[in-house]
């Protein structure tokens, strides 16, 4: 992996003016980092910015939203990207999770202030207020035909609620301690919840129900991610037969990130194990790239890149900083990460260069959603903010 590069914040803003300034940065593993500087020439007709860069830095492209940076004494390359808006009256505190809609309309995001709220995703205006959590909303996502929201609390509590009137439709309770991750299995007949008190469980929605245990790992459960196996995956037999209420489970892997530091993989239909993986550090986040390959973040940094059909040996595991690793979202042919330090940045096999969202100043940014070509953060600083990937 390439040295990380970094930049000024407000980059965007401090290069629009005659003789304005930014810094750089580069961080090779194991070696002194390099500084240097950014300096605006003037500004074109087209109101882009004439920008050079310091000794050992090379400005190979700009646009009003983008600026591409090599340093070629470290062969590293970013294309760094500023919002390409920011909705700042969603909440007033930090904003712990958010989600698109399957159509792009709607945004669900919940805050450390408590709330929970629907907005228009084009210009984050308020629509529906979700209330009935007690204490604070860990985690929310919308159901794939986008008119449900599906959210975890503090309280222990699974909700799903209806997005057009903001009304609580289901209430699941069977956890003991707080909720941290969900996911959606197919359509959403049944949802899977990962919970401090150590458990994974499947829920039937019909019915409100329990459907079982999944996992009972006296550990805390802080990512979960339900993914299709390919053929080749051994996922085990149900010791059991099924209930059949259970949709949609079979020939699926459930995926959890574990406080322990231990990344465990199991059939969610079999209940039956298949890989469990020991990393650095307590694992945060997870998701599956392909039907035999994911990703998993931890607390020091690292992002696994694993194949469930040789799991003990990473594929490669990525590290551009020491702070933890908060969201991983499978994007294109790659991935987005997000990390407590700010920085959000996707990778992807056909780009030499990395594609970095910046604008968060060392705010953790929780979590990335994506519709089509548009990228959605939330952040400790209390703001949401858009990315158009077409602004490259």
């Amino acid at each position: 992996m390439a040295a990380p590069l970094r930049i000024q914040s407000d980059w965007a803003q401090a290069l629009r003016k005659d003789e304005g300034e930014a810094w750089l940065s580069c961080h090779p593993p194991g070696k002194p980092s390099l500084y240097g500087s950014l300096t605006c020439q003037g500004i074109g007709l087209d109101g882009i910015p004439e920008v050079t860069a310091s000794e050992g830095f090379i400005v190979n492209e700009i646009n009003k939203k983008s600026i591409h940076i090599s340093c070629p004494k470290e062969s590293a390359s970013s294309k760094f990207l500023a919002p390409y808006t920011t909705f700042s009256r969603i909440h007033t505190k930090s904003i712990t999770c958010l989600d698109i809609s399957s159509g792009g309309g709607l945004g669900v995001s919940s805050s450390s202030d408590g709330s929970m709220k629907i907005w228009q995703a084009s210009n984050g205006e308020l629509r529906r207020v979700l209330e009935g959590h007690v204490f604070d909303v860990n985690c929310c996502r919308f159901f794939p035909s986008g008119l449900v929201v599906l959210s975890g609390g503090m309280d222990a509590q699974l909700k799903i609620w209806s997005a057009e009137d903001a009304s609580c439709v289901v209430t699941f309770k069977g956890h003991k301690g707080g909720i941290l991750d969900t996911a959606i299995v197919d359509r959403g007949r049944n949802v899977v919840s990962g919970s401090r008190d150590g458990t994974a469980r499947l829920w039937d929605c019909g019915r409100s129900a329990c459907l079982g245990v999944i996992a009972d790992c006296g550990s805390s459960i802080n990512g979960v991610a339900v993914g299709a196996a390919d053929n080749s995956i051994n996922l085990g037999s149900p010791e059991q037969t099924p209930s059949e209420r259970e949709v949609g489970t079979e020939s699926k892997m459930l995926l959890l990130a574990r406080e322990d530091k231990k990344l465990q993989c199991l059939g969610l239909q079999s209940r039956q194990p298949v890989f469990l993986f020991i990393g650095s550090d307590a694992f945060n986040c997870c998701t599956f790239l392909s039907g035999f390959l994911l990703l998993a973040g931890t607390q020091d940094g690292n992002i696994y890149q694993l194949d469930v059909r040789s799991p003990r040996v990473p594929v490669q595991v990525i590290h551009r900083s020491g702070a933890p690793v908060l969201s991983l979202l499978s994007f294109r042919d790659g991935f987005i990460a997000s990390q407590g330090d700010g920085s959000c940045f996707i990778i992807q096999q056909d780009l030499d260069y990395v594609i970095e969202l910046t604008e968060a100043d060392c705010d953790p940014v929780y979590k990335v959603a994506t519709w089509e070509k548009q990228i959605y953060t939330c952040c400790r600083d209390g703001l949401v903010r858009r990315y158009q990937l077409s602004d490259l």
